[in-house]
C-alpha cells in the first residue's frame, strides 16, 4: 500500500467477516418454537440481520404473526440467552478472512471491528474464533449508549481514536454488508466498501458502497484502488 493509503479498516462482524446465519437463525427459532410459531429458513432470517438482536426478533415475529411489547420482552430474554449459550456452534470466518487480516497487518494498517451486536456477544464470539487479537478494538451496537449503533456515525468515530486515529485526519475505511454499515461510512464521511456475500436485503448495487467486493481476496486491490 501506498503512504497515501488507508491506516484503519474497520469490519461489521456478521454477515461480513462471518457466516454467523446458522446460529442466529437456531436462536431465533427456539424463540419462535417456544412461542409456538412457525419456524423460519436460514434465508428468511439473513435478511432481518444487521440493526442488532432486538430488531431480528422484531422482524422474525412479525414475519410469523406480530408480538405485543409485553410478549416480546420475555422472549427477547430467551432469544439471547439461547445464543449467548450457542454462539460459535455453526458460525465460521468466511473463506479469504485470516488472509486479508495477515495482509493487512503486513502492511501496518489496523483492523476493527464494529458490530451492532452487543460488544459483549462480539468479544464471546471473536474470542470463540480464535480471532480478538487480530484487532485493535471491538466495539458493540450497546458501546456508544442507546440510539448510537450504526448506521450513527458514533461507533465508527470512536474505533478511530480508539485505534490511535484522529477523526477527519487519519484514513479509513469501513467494510460492510448492510445498508447499516454503509450509512455509517457515508454519516462518518470515510469510504464504505460492500461485501456481495452478506446478509442482504437488497441488491448490493443498491445500497450506495463506494465498492463492492465479492471475496476477501479483493479487499487489498479495492483498498488500493479507491485510496488513489
Amino acid at each position: 500500500m501506498t503512504k497515501n493509503s488507508f491506516e484503519i479498516v474497520g469490519f461489521d462482524l456478521d454477515g461480513t467477516l462471518v457466516d454467523s446465519s446458522g446460529d442466529l437463525t437456531a436462536a431465533v427459532n427456539d424463540t419462535l418454537a417456544f412461542a409456538g410459531r412457525p419456524l423460519l429458513s436460514v434465508e428468511q432470517v439473513k435478511t432481518m440481520v444487521g440493526g442488532g438482536a432486538k430488531h431480528m426478533l422484531a422482524q422474525g415475529l412479525e414475519a410469523t404473526g406480530g408480538c405485543t411489547p409485553e410478549e416480546f420482552r420475555p422472549l427477547y430474554k430467551r432469544m439471547l440467552a439461547y445464543y449467548g449459550a450457542h454462539l460459535s456452534v455453526h458460525t465460521r470466518p468466511f473463506p479469504g478472512v485470516i488472509a486479508a487480516l495477515d495482509q493487512l497487518d503486513a502492511r501496518g494498517i489496523k483492523s476493527a471491528v464494529v458490530t451492532n451486536k452487543f460488544e459483549s456477544l462480539a468479544r464471546s464470539l471473536l474470542a470463540d474464533l480464535g480471532l480478538t487479537e487480530r484487532f485493535a478494538c471491538i466495539i458493540g451496537g450497546d458501546t456508544m449508549g442507546p440510539g448510537l449503533s450504526k448506521p450513527n456515525r458514533a461507533p465508527i468515530d470512536e474505533m478511530i481514536r480508539r485505534c490511535g486515529g484522529e477523526v477527519g485526519t487519519t484514513r479509513t475505511a469501513f467494510v460492510g454488508d448492510s445498508i447499516y454499515d454503509i450509512m455509517a461510512a457515508k454519516n462518518a464521511e470515510i469510504p464504505g466498501i460492500a461485501v456481495s456475500f452478506g446478509f442482504l436485503l437488497e441488491p448490493v448495487e443498491d445500497i450506495g458502497a463506494d465498492a463492492v467486493i465479492d471475496s476477501f481476496a479483493e479487499l487489498l486491490p479495492t483498498l488500493e484502488r479507491i485510496s488513489a
